[in-house]
């Protein structure tokens, strides 16, 4: 869809082009350039760090391109999600469009910067766990470059038509045609074993909840507005580029900054936690396990460490024999791919690998102290230990002490495996800012122009917005990965219904295919670019 195959409705387009100058455009690409030094400059600091001398040139030139593409993805989301927050405040002449854009920029960072890194861990989560704990090898390079590029191509393509669409959405139906491809390419074992099914229930449910959520709740504050707040200058639209009213363009300042804030804490780590995939894999010495835990902290994960491997032996069977470490490990491996954890034999695994991490990290400390060929190992049994208690569920063999120490073990474990560092925030953080400076207008169109017939009121882009900020923010509060474009596009088409402006059916179709289609797209793209790269690595 083109931006001029509808006329704007009436009220007018706003100057796109108002501010724009060749020093933008060259301090936009210093941006870029000091952007990719701090990463670069970052990595190496870290391996400096771990007194790790360097990694061999493929292997860093491997991890250079997949960073790059990492990025790439969250540049791209920037041209959907961000320019979503930025629609109401220019099309309602709040803000002029660049400064709306920058402005927006910044409270991304924020929202990136104190994002507590849930959301990135649940949609890691959907991937087999036989790829997260190989991601170094060949079928995790392969992964990892299938997901985001399938990501990329889907991205680029509606964007280039045109129409709002969700990288969340794309994201996940790449992360599933990698895990089916994956299965397939398997000698053995069921198809569905390549997905997590559970957890893609979870985050799908999210997503196919985000467009109906902002379509109803926006229409029905919108309505609660006209009843409560009486003044007309809010229900009218922009005269020319005459600005609102003082309070009206706080009030869309407001949302706008609320909805980038969310949209960053919530959006930004869907890239993060891929990127921490590829660190791992690449320079598992430096990123494997979180180094800045302070070693205060180490005595007592040791006796909870303990207390767990103590718990699963009790209700284990009898048994003549204990598994090796090496046997616990694939015995684990193989419960969490079936999701049938609540087993004696599961739990004789669990209570190996438990003691294994207790020795090792007494042995040494700390977490930084831990040699580099040891590393892999102790982050693997964190991890499968972690995700086997995740999943257990209620499991009515144990008491609510045992189920407590279990809660306190798994806490401990996510905080020495699952953590973010800051200059990855940062570097996310400016790829989604600037995104949104390069692709903002095709979408910014779309939901300003192509949604409803008449032009965008005040309390109409105020009521999507709130809508837009107060899901997201509670998305991320629970973890739960949500469509920014989803919730928005759809709050302003409930807006334009409950105002009786009517709708631009088109376009609404042309979301709606989107929506219907990215999956399966996202699926095939994936899953073909695996099978592919899996004969190059």
């Amino acid at each position: 869809m083109s931006d001029t195959m509808l006329s704007p409705p009436v009220g007018g387009r706003p100057n796109m082009r108002k501010g724009e100058h060749q020093a933008f455009r060259m301090f936009f690409l210093g941006v870029i350039a000091a952007a990719l030094a701090f990463v670069g400059y970052s990595v190496l600091a870290d391996l400096h760090a771990v007194g790790t001398s360097g990694i061999a040139t493929g292997a860093f030139a491997l991890l250079a391109l997949a960073l790059l593409i990492a990025l790439g993805f969250e540049f791209v989301n920037g041209f959907h999600d961000t320019a979503n927050a930025v629609a109401t405040v220019i099309y309602t002449n709040s803000l002029p469009p660049l400064v709306a854009v920058v402005w927006s920029g910044m409270w991304n960072l924020l929202g990136v910067l104190t994002s507590s890194g849930a959301v990135a861990y649940s949609v890691v989560t959907l991937l087999p766990v036989e790829l997260i704990l190989q991601v170094g090898s060949g079928a995790g390079h392969a992964m990892i470059f299938a997901l985001l590029l399938s990501a990329i191509v889907w991205n680029l393509a509606t964007w280039a038509l045109g129409i709002p669409n969700s990288s969340s959405h794309a994201l996940v139906g790449s992360i599933l045609g990698v895990g089916l491809a994956n299965q397939l390419m398997s000698p053995s074992g069921s198809a569905l074993y390549g997905v997590d099914w559970m957890q893609v229930k979870k985050v799908f449910s999210a997503l196919l909840f985000s467009p109906l959520c902002g379509f109803v709740l926006a229409a029905g504050l919108f309505i609660v507005l006209r009843f409560v707040v009486r003044n007309a200058a809010l229900y009218r639209a922009p005269d020319g580029d005459a600005p609102p009213p003082l309070w009206i363009r706080g009030l869309l300042i407001g949302t706008c900054t609320g909805v980038s804030f969310f949209h960053g804490s919530n959006d930004g780590q869907k890239g993060m936690g891929l990127i921490m995939l590829i660190l791992i894999g690449a320079a598992p010495t430096a990123y494997a396990l979180n180094r800045a835990m302070p070693d205060s902290m180490m005595p007592g994960f040791v006796e909870t460490a303990q207390q767990a491997a103590h718990v699963f032996d009790v209700h284990a069977q009898p048994m003549l024999k204990q598994p090796t470490a090496e046997e616990a490990r694939a015995q684990v491996t193989d419960a969490l791919r079936v999701k049938s954890i609540a087993r004696p034999e599961v739990y004789a695994a669990l209570s190996v690998l438990s003691a294994d991490i207790a020795q090792s990290v007494s042995g040494y400390h700390s977490l930084h102290e831990i040699p580099a060929a040891t590393v892999p190992n102790v982050r693997t049994d964190m991890y499968l230990v972690a995700e086997a208690i995740h999943n257990m569920g209620n499991a009515t063999s144990f008491s609510a002490e045992e189920d407590g120490e279990l809660a306190s073990f798994m806490k401990q474990l996510n905080a020495g495996t699952r953590f973010i560092p800051v200059w990855v925030k940062i570097a996310v953080a400016l790829a989604l800012g600037l995104g949104t400076m390069v692709g903002w207008k095709r979408i910014v169109v779309t939901v300003g122009e192509k949604i409803g017939k008449t032009h965008l009121t005040y309390a109409q882009g105020a009521s999507a917005e709130l809508v837009a900020m107060g899901t997201i923010g509670l998305a991320e509060g629970y973890g739960l990965p949500v469509s920014t474009t989803h919730i928005l596009s759809s709050g302003v088409a409930g807006t334009m219904a409950a105002g009786g402006g009517g709708l631009q059916w088109s376009t609404l179709r042309a979301m709606g295919m989107a929506w219907i289609t990215t999956l399966p797209a996202a699926m095939l793209i994936s899953g073909v670019l695996y099978v592919v790269f899996r004969h190059i690595f």
